[in-house]
């Protein structure tokens, strides 16, 4: 998933993103959501890893799959980023 800002992801003076990685197996925690097939296009459930924050050089980019997320689901994204650098960050794992 690409999360650095747009006028990162389309300017031509940057030749890299941030990104967070799937990977096909996970337990859903502090930093790791389940996401499923229709909210991410891939085959099968998928664990978005959000402590494997990444830079990418733009280069290595295929194809655009566009997802938008919902503001919910940024929100969510956004609070497990800060979960991965701040010990202090609050988690309830019962979402509530």
């Amino acid at each position: 998933m690409i999360i650095s800002l747009d006028a990162r992801n389309l300017s031509d003076r940057a030749s890299s993103v941030l990104v967070i990685p799937f990977g096909s197996y996970g337990n859903p925690g502090p930093t790791v959501q389940r996401m499923e097939p229709g909210e991410t296009g891939l085959p099968e459930p998928s664990f978005l890893k959000c402590h494997f924050i990444q830079v990418l050089p733009k280069q290595k980019l295929l194809d655009r799959l566009p997802r938008m997320l919902t503001g919910r689901q940024l929100q969510q994204v956004v609070a497990m980023i800060r979960r991965a650098v701040d010990p202090d960050a609050p988690y309830d794992p019962h979402g509530n």
